[in-house]
């Protein structure tokens, strides 16, 4: 008997997929754990697996078609094997296509005796006040047409394919005599189409989602902040020399662990509101806002805290190459308990970012420019980054945010504060 292949939940917040790729063709012989396509879900593109032995006797979805979460997408069985599905009988052999109907053959519309006069004798004729006015326009006499609206009455449809009057040609006027006759105007034409209709991938249909999810419901409210990242800079200078080709350390990677470790000191922001409670997180799990070709996804670093700045730099790599290849698991891009978007690398010096519920928080991370800076009573050139801070009003508080956005800045001005 056959084994049916359905459209599986590849993602914990997947509803539909997209067939990518058949892997296997029909006819080809499959062992469980196989992979028969390549389906994008709400997040990346994963693999879907046989889960028997035999021949793929049916493909019933192409590539390119998006399904629900549950649907029929193919049949294993043994070679040969007739089995149901699109396009099948209930016996498994394919239907037989119904005979087409004989066409149906409209009748000739009847000509309509025209009067001289334009509309004559329709004032007379039981017919609606658009009728009268298309026949008036039209030069028809209403007094040869057989209405089939209530009572005999003359509508609309029953003027539809009658014979309308010769236009008698008027007189050409006289045109004057120009010695300089003005050019034609000169078409402009680009060459191509005038729009371009693409369909909304998985991903980006579930940013759409989320995003309406989060903005709606959630009350906003947002804490901006400077911090001086001139420490910090001269911090990464000096890791970086030593780690020589071993790798290298971002600002970001800094950031993250700075987020990471003030969390663990302001428990209350690293909190996710639920319909009748709050859970306040001891591990710190961070989401990494990384850029795809299609959308945004969110890699998750976890126990963000507990890790050194090299371990934190060679995780984030490794998960922005596996989320721009499409390739995360799903246990790599869920569980965070507060996110980092990070557009500075952009020369974007200060933006809000979305709370990515449940969580309770985000931070929007602007890029490290050069400004003068009054230190010591002494104007100098430091390098300074905007941080602005969304918060879900029904978990955090205004003093609450501004006390961990503190904490923050303190870790990024004294490194060494890191440390403790």
């Amino acid at each position: 008997m056959a084994t049916t292949v359905y459209m599986e939940a590849l993602s914990p917040t997947m509803e539909e997929g997209r067939l990518v790729k058949w892997n296997k063709k029909e006819g080809d012989a499959v062992k469980t754990g196989d992979s028969l396509a390549e389906v994008e879900t709400d997040k990346a593109v994963m693999e879907l697996v046989a889960r028997a032995d035999g021949s793929l006797v049916k493909v019933l979805v192409p590539e390119g078609k998006t399904v629900p979460v549950g649907s029929v997408v193919a049949y294993i069985g043994a070679p040969g094997e007739n089995v149901g599905g699109e396009g099948t009988g209930e016996s498994g052999k394919v239907a037989a296509a119904p005979a087409p109907a004989a066409p149906v053959v409209a009748p000739s519309p009847v000509p309509i005796p025209l009067s001289p006069a334009v509309g004559a004798g329709s004032d007379r004729v039981k017919a609606s006040p658009l009728a009268k006015r298309i026949a008036r326009d039209s030069g028809l006499d209403l007094q040869g047409v057989q209405g089939s609206g209530p009572g005999g009455r003359v509508v609309k449809r029953d003027l539809e394919g009658a014979a309308r009057p010769a236009a008698t040609p008027a007189a050409a006027p006289m045109q004057p005599r120009t010695t300089h006759p003005a050019p034609a105007p000169t078409p402009v034409t680009r060459g191509g189409p005038a729009f371009e209709d693409v369909p909304l991938t998985q991903i980006r249909k579930t940013i759409a989602r989320r995003l309406a999810a989060s903005l709606g419901p959630v009350p906003h409210f947002f804490l901006t902040t400077e911090v001086d990242m001139e420490r910090a800079a001269e911090a990464r200078e000096a890791l970086n020399a030593q780690l020589g080709d071993g790798g290298r350390v971002s600002f970001n990677d800094i950031i993250i662990k700075a987020t990471a470790l003030a969390l663990t000191k302001h428990r209350a922001c690293n909190a996710w509101f639920q319909d009748d409670h709050i859970r306040y997180w001891n591990d710190v799990h961070i989401g990494m806002a990384v850029a795809i070709e299609d959308g945004l996804i969110t890699p998750v670093i976890k126990n963000a805290d507990l890790k050194s700045l090299g371990q934190i730099g060679a995780e984030a790599k490794a998960l922005a190459g596996r989320a721009r290849d499409r390739r995360l698991a799903p246990d790599e891009y869920t569980g965070s308990t507060f996110s980092v978007s990070n557009l500075g690398m952009f020369e974007i010096d200060q933006f809000t970012g979305v709370i990515n519920p449940p969580e309770s928080g985000i931070l929007a991370i602007g890029s490290i420019v050069q400004k003068p800076v009054v230190v010591d009573g002494v104007v100098t050139p430091r390098r300074r980054m905007r941080v602005t801070m969304s918060c879900d009003h029904r978990v955090i508080d205004g003093a609450t945010g501004a006390a961990f956005l503190k904490t923050f800045k303190q870790m990024l001005e004294n490194p060494l504060a890191m440390l403790l």
